[in-house]
């Protein structure tokens, strides 16, 4: 049974995401509930990242962190979680090293790996091993009572796989790049399965209470054009296209989805063909020539402030600012406002405050100004129509 929640007061993100005008760009943060909030430290305690991610209250409790302390700055809670549950619930052993990151102690070395052959052949039930996941979604969405949407989301096909393979993060990809090249109808498999996956948790995300999805493929910069096309691109379109099938079955209505392949600067106008309804960029992307391309397929764009600027003192963040906001249209259709990428370590949260008041603020004058020149030509176009000083002032 779906739970019930008070209805929405704030739904700007939502109907950006669908196309719609609206009265200024909406705007989150990759990586907004995390290690650069104080509060994020008190409440994570001693437990170890997967404990806090399998803890619904703990979840909770960080996924409204960011809420709570830029209130009215920002539009939308991401629930706190992480991309590599689904290699957790495939059977695969993850553990969170300090200082270092994620590590998988036996990642798939091949093919002929004994470990492959139970992946592939595993009946993975989404809803009982991620139920944990669906859990934290309901609680927030409870915590939450209507102030903004909750974005669920999951990893890219592609970029799971490379951390299955590669056994962590990794600068080189060799295991990855040996699996495409030597072994590429056993990765295609692989990358079904994953894909297949994916739109069952997508799915059930939603019935848990999230309102918007995201598909995280954060490596996706490290594939070819040509490798994308193969290894990438044809997973990203089968999640788009079957996660509203899914919750039709379900009885559950389509919500907005963004796809954000880092990296991928290349295949802007290929994503912008598939049916998510919005493209994330990193800050590769030059925002008028970006949104030029999205525009013309109808998308929505969401991004792209390099996260580095938040180090780089105010002038720089308003100059960054400033560009974004010109270059997507001022910010009232087709622009949910964020950074390229996630936020990086030893953010001052009052930087990242300072981001999202001139999102506010300069969005603001780009539409007054908008206006006036709207204004302008109808006035010509009185005045050269004859109209009199006197029939202007009545608005005649």
């Amino acid at each position: 049974m779906t739970p019930q929640f008070e209805p929405l007061k704030n739904d700007l993100i939502l109907r950006t995401a669908r196309g719609e005008k609206v009265e200024r760009p909406p705007m989150w943060v990759m990586r907004q509930a995390g290690r650069y909030l104080p509060e994020y430290h008190e409440a994570k305690g001693t437990h170890d990242f997967f404990e806090c991610c399998r803890s619904p209250e703990i979840a909770s409790t960080l996924t409204l962190q960011p809420i709570e302390r830029f209130a009215g700055l920002i539009d939308a809670a991401i629930i706190f979680s992480d991309i590599l549950v689904i290699p957790q619930a495939m059977g695969m052993e993850v553990i969170m090293v300090d200082k270092k990151g994620p590590h998988f102690p036996e990642p798939l070395s091949g093919p002929d790996d004994k470990q492959y052959q139970e992946v592939m052949e595993r009946e993975v039930d989404v809803k009982e091993s991620l139920d944990y996941v669906y859990k934290a979604i309901t609680l927030t969405r409870q915590k939450l009572a209507g102030r903004v949407p909750l974005i669920g989301f999951c990893g890219a096909p592609w970029t799971l796989l490379c951390y299955m393979v590669e056994g962590g993060g990794t600068k080189l990809f060799i295991q990855s790049k040996t699996w495409v090249f030597r072994h590429g109808e056993e990765s295609k498999a692989l990358l079904q399965k994953i894909a297949e996956l994916c739109v069952e948790y997508l799915a059930l995300q939603v019935q848990a209470g999230a309102q918007m999805l995201q598909v995280f493929d954060s490596w996706a910069g490290e594939l070819s054009p040509t490798s994308f096309k193969s290894f990438s691109l044809p997973y990203l379109t089968y999640i788009a296209d079957n996660v509203p099938k899914r919750l039709a079955e379900l009885g559950l209505e389509r919500v907005p989805m963004t796809v954000f392949a880092k990296g991928a600067w290349y295949a802007l106008e290929d994503l912008c063909k598939t049916s998510y309804n919005t493209i994330g960029l990193d800050w590769l992307h030059d925002p008028a020539e970006a949104y030029k391309i999205a525009r013309s397929y109808g998308k929505v764009l969401q991004g792209n402030a390099d996260p580095g600027v938040l180090y780089g003192g105010r002038e720089a963040i308003t100059a960054v600012v400033k560009e974004m906001v010109a270059g997507f249209g001022g910010g009232k259709q087709g622009w949910i406002a964020n950074l390229g990428h996630g936020i990086t370590p030893f953010v001052k949260p009052d930087d990242l405050k300072f981001f999202f008041e001139e999102i506010h603020k300069h969005a603001a004058s780009s539409q007054a100004a908008g206006e006036e020149a709207t204004e302008e030509p109808s006035t010509r176009d009185m005045a050269m129509r004859g109209e009199s000083n006197k029939n202007l002032l009545h608005g005649i």
